[in-house]
């Protein structure tokens, strides 16, 4: 995890700390390069449900148990990777810590106390980021793609038409949001203005799903195709509406969620289907990517370009 020591035989072990509205989420991938086809292969994925949001959307602070847990996470983190012999990591902050008003304060007093030097990135970023990671997955990268990342609070959508990237926006709708009574209604008629918009001017547009309830919801459905992992839209409007009549704890027992995945998959479901909506779109593919995925992306990328360089 380390600047320093030539001497050490490199590890091609590179990790991502998300630090979300709802989890904290460590993944520490392997790069194959001794390969004909370079990739990397995911060696370990750790999820914490610290619930950050919860704090944030109402009362605009992380409270001091929280960011005392956030300490003791991140030191765990920290010797994980030093276990794995991680040689690249970055460590992202999104929209709860983005609102947060102690934020900066709960940052400072993780890198003191851990070595940890988390980024508070912006929507924008969080998008571009996401979007690192999905074009060698897809079956068609040709056609009017929306990749749409579903968040505990932001949700960050990347248009890509031909294969290129044409813009990326972030809105403060999130699962957590939604459940605190936090989202304002201005925030709803961007995205429904937006959404409107794209949805007329790239016809045929279909949606790319990213985050761990979109992939649950997928999970769920009794007509999925695993190899192509698509979801029909009308699908998923059954599936939420079945999660929607139960309570939480009818959802945990009768699907075996976890308590912080149960609360959130239903506004999770409705953004989607929000979304899905207003452009009109038939399918949403799930390829199990996200931010901690387009994070290491992105370091293997600057890794192999520092070393043509060098050559």
């Amino acid at each position: 995890m380390t600047k320093n020591s030539t001497a050490k035989v490199r590890s091609n072990n590179y990790a991502a700390i998300d630090i979300g509205s709802n989890a904290v989420r460590l993944l520490i991938k392997h790069a194959h390069e001794e390969e004909a086809t370079p990739h990397l292969a995911k060696i370990l994925l750790l999820r914490v449900p610290l619930r950050l949001g919860f704090d944030v959307f109402a009362t605009g602070r992380i409270s001091e148990e929280r960011a005392d847990n956030m300490v003791r996470l991140m030191k765990a983190y920290r010797q994980l990777m030093k276990i794995y012999r991680v040689e690249a990591y970055r460590a992202c902050a999104t929209s709860a810590m983005r609102d947060a008003k102690n934020g900066p304060d709960v940052i400072r007093e993780i890198e003191k106390k851990t070595g940890i030097r988390i980024e508070i990135i912006d929507g924008q970023e969080e998008a571009k980021i996401v979007y690192n990671n999905h074009l060698e997955y897809m079956e068609n990268s040709k056609a009017n793609w929306l990749y749409v990342d579903v968040g505990g609070g932001s949700t960050e959508i990347n248009l890509m038409s031909g294969g290129q990237l044409i813009l990326s926006r972030s809105y403060n709708i999130g699962t957590v949001r939604i459940l605190e009574n936090a989202v304002a209604e201005s925030e709803w008629s961007r995205l429904e203005t937006d959404m409107t918009e794209l949805g007329q001017s790239y016809p045929g547009m279909n949606i790319i799903g990213s985050g761990g309830n979109i992939n649950k919801l997928y999970r769920l459905s009794e007509k999925k195709k695993r190899q192509q992992r698509r979801m029909p839209v009308e699908l998923l409007e059954q599936i939420h509406a079945g999660l929607k009549e139960l309570t939480v704890e009818q959802r945990m027992e009768q699907y075996n969620l976890k308590p912080d995945r149960a609360d959130v998959i239903v506004p999770a479901g409705e953004i989607f289907l929000t979304i899905a909506r207003l452009i009109k779109s038939e399918f949403i593919y799930a390829p199990e990517l996200g931010l901690s995925d387009g994070i290491i992306d992105g370091l293997y990328m600057q890794n192999r370009e520092k070393e043509t360089a060098k050559a």
